[in-house]
């Protein structure tokens, strides 16, 4: 529910009435506070003194020892009808005369020099004094009407306050009159613009200061309103027609979309059963060709093994070039087979133990050359979500190419490990082996692409562009740093995005 709305002029009202009546309390809070200290100081000086008085005219008595002088001393103070009692101690601290008579009510024993109230009455003592020697001392008891006194000025005060907010509540309207009414003029014609949106309505200008001026701003105001407004309407009149224009358009994108999608589904039939003769022509090429090239390979070995003194020495070796070949064609098949069956098929993914994988990989290829001396170093910790299958296919690949690589080192090492930035975990393989040039580092995982012969190390160029395939297909990327001589390190990642190369390579560098 939203909160009422009060008129500017009950606001000016209340602000005036707020001044005055603060103004007015001030006034009278100083005025009151001075003159209550006036009068508190000014009783206690007058009791002091009449104190003093009393004390000189008694010294010869109590020197004498006449109370019946003092006490007639001190019944002078009848005249003084606002002093309520008082008495003369000797020295001893005994009562000595009092006023008035008889002596009831008065302290046991005197006190110091000195001044205080007790509710509404002033107690004062004062010593007498007569050549350094004290002969006694004077009691006082007077009137303290310092309560009675701020009532009074309280009554006042009430009453001024009264007259000054009457006189405020006057003033406010002639205020009201010169300058709320130019305001509530303008006010109401605003709200007449806002309800009837009529901007050729004009304020009326009724004072030649800040409001008059603020009338003439008005106007302006509304006069500069009213010619945007035309200029709106003729601009929304352009924009109708463009946006039915563009309806128009957006028709005919929906229409070339719906062909489009139509298109779509029949490139995408058209794809699956291309991908369906693909395996099909896959699985023929494993079957047909393998038939024959293990034929060639057998009867290599049959005429090798059976007829060894019938085959010349130049025969074998011409036999064994070409069981070296039909091998070799083999693996290439297979290896062609497996890079076809890694673009294939859904990824099956799971949190996977890449170090442990690794670990596998490092004991098959041990098994297979038990010969080989190669320190392993594989990384704790490292965690990925990826295809368990592939990810172990590309770790063949790497780890197997590290192992055939630093096969000259002196002393091979290969290193499985993990570097993070941030988020971003960076898996990398690095050996001590051959290395390469990085100014080929653009062929390495393109299909049937070498950079070392193969005399110098087996292979079919195929490993690399396998594992590139299985890291895009989790999202990811690989590249790779090297100098001939000292070694590779292969960075792949398994998530979108990466962790800078030239940032991985220093750190796995240092």
């Amino acid at each position: 529910m939203a909160a009422p709305r009060h008129s500017i002029s009950h606001k000016i009202l209340a602000v005036k009435l707020a001044t005055t009546l603060v103004a007015l309390l001030l006034a009278l809070s100083a005025m009151v506070a001075y003159d209550l200290r006036l009068y508190y100081q000014n009783w206690i000086n007058d009791v002091q003194t009449q104190a003093e008085l009393v004390g000189q005219m008694t010294a010869p008595a109590l020197s004498f020892d006449d109370a019946r002088v003092a006490g007639e001393n001190l019944a002078l103070l009848r005249y003084r009808p606002r002093i309520l009692a008082a008495a003369v101690y000797d020295a001893r601290g005994r009562l000595f005369a009092a006023y008035p008579q008889p002596a009831s009510g008065f302290p046991k024993l005197p006190e110091g020099d000195g001044a205080r109230v007790e509710g509404n009455e002033l107690i004062v003592f004062k010593r007498i004094v007569n050549d350094r020697e004290i002969l006694g001392t004077v009691y006082v008891r007077a009137e303290y009407s310092l309560y009675d006194r701020l009532l009074g000025y309280l009554g006042i005060a009430g009453v001024v306050t009264a007259l000054g907010m009457g006189i405020a509540l006057l003033f406010s309207r002639w205020v009201h009159r010169v300058l709320v009414r130019p305001v509530l003029a303008i006010s109401q014609l605003a709200a007449e613009v806002t309800e009837k949106r009529n901007f050729a309505l004009r304020a009326e200008k009724l004072t030649d200061d800040e409001i008059g001026l603020l009338a003439e701003s008005f106007n302006a105001m509304l006069a500069e309103i009213q010619r945007a407004t035309r200029e709106l309407e003729a601009s929304n009149r352009q924009a109708a027609g463009e946006v039915a224009e563009r309806r128009r358009a957006e028709e005919e994108v929906l229409r070339l979309n719906a062909e489009l999608e139509t298109r779509v589904a029949q490139r995408t039939t058209e794809l699956q059963s291309a991908n369906a003769e693909l395996e099909a022509f896959c699985y023929s090429v494993s079957h047909d060709l393998r038939a024959p090239l293990r034929s060639i390979d057998g009867f290599s070995q049959v005429l090798l093994d059976d007829f060894p003194k019938d085959v010349s020495g130049e025969a074998q070796r011409y036999l064994g070039r070409i069981r070296s070949s039909t091998q070799r064609m083999g693996q290439l098949i297979e290896d062609l087979l497996n890079l076809s069956k890694v673009s294939r098929g859904e990824l099956a993914r799971r949190d996977v133990d890449v170090g442990e994988i690794a670990r596998q990989v490092f004991s098959d290829l041990q098994q297979r050359e038990p010969g080989r001396k190669v320190e392993v170093s594989v990384w704790d910790g490292m965690q990925a979500n990826a295809d368990p299958r592939l990810l172990r296919a590309a770790l063949d690949n790497l780890i197997g190419n590290a192992w055939k690589f630093s096969a000259k080192a002196e002393h091979a090492r290969v290193e499985v490990g993990l570097l993070r930035d941030g988020t971003q975990a960076s898996f990398f393989v690095r050996d001590n082996g051959a290395g390469f040039d990085m100014r080929y580092a653009n062929k390495l995982f393109g299909a049937f692409q070498r950079l070392h012969s193969a005399n110098e190390y087996q292979g079919t160029g195929i490993g690399l562009a396998t594992v590139q395939r299985i890291v895009h297909r989790h999202g990811g990327r690989i590249w790779a740093d090297a100098t001939p001589g000292k070694g590779a390190v292969f960075f792949f990642t398994l998530a979108p995005g990466s962790a800078p190369e030239t940032q991985a390579s220093k750190e796995v560098a240092a």
